[in-house]
């Protein structure tokens, strides 16, 4: 499977994932999207609730977000590749509705090999971890998101790794000063991650 460089394929093969139990309560498997060719790829925790329903991740009220926060950055959604650690919705009912729960450490390993698959076929030269589940599976449990955050490290296969917060986390942020505050040094992350791409360092790379 990780010898694969054809998207197309693997999302195919992922669609009747069993490696663990939680595609018994999901719609549906949640691939990765975007391009072969993109030079950053963005990798999120596991799709949420609207993701689960639409089958396409962050394009619920995180993803537009995430949308907003690239454009401001200056960079192109169209042209990065987005996906997430876990590829179907862990969740708990809540009234009538699903509230999310956090993957345990066999479930993004159940889940490692497609991640390891789509890093295979895209190949970016920048790997950006959205929050700190993304940021242990790339980078092993003693990933802190806190004490890591803006940093840039050597990832898996020696792809340049850096970290930031989730936008979901942004949207619990307890009041609108502190959602514009993060929404802000958010963004400046994103924005960092852009101008690491015209850098010398990832010049050298390519």
């Amino acid at each position: 499977m990780a010898a694969t460089a054809d998207l197309d394929h693997l999302r195919g093969e992922a669609a009747g994932c069993r490696a663990c139990p939680l595609w018994e309560n999901a719609t549906q498997t949640v691939f990765g999207e975007g391009t072969e060719r993109a030079r950053v790829m963005l990798v999120g925790e596991q799709p949420g609730d609207r993701e689960d329903v639409e089958g396409r991740p962050f394009v619920g009220p995180a993803g537009r977000l995430l949308d907003q926060a690239l454009d401001e950055a200056g960079i192109d959604r169209t042209a990065v590749y987005v996906t997430n650690a876990v590829k179907h919705f862990k969740w708990k009912p809540m009234g009538k509705g699903r509230l999310h729960k956090k993957p345990n450490a066999a479930e993004m390993a159940a889940c490692r090999p497609w991640l390891e698959a789509e890093l295979g076929a895209v190949r970016p030269e920048l790997l950006v971890c959205l929050g700190a589940t993304a940021g242990q599976a790339i980078l092993g449990p003693k990933f802190r998101v806190t004490r890591d955050r803006g940093t840039f490290v050597r990832g898996p296969e020696g792809i340049w790794t850096t970290a930031t917060i989730h936008p979901s986390a942004i949207l619990r942020a307890p009041d609108d000063a502190a959602r514009e505050a993060e929404t802000k040094r958010f963004t400046a992350d994103l924005r960092a991650a852009a101008d690491w791409l015209d850098s010398p360092r990832a010049r050298s790379t390519t």
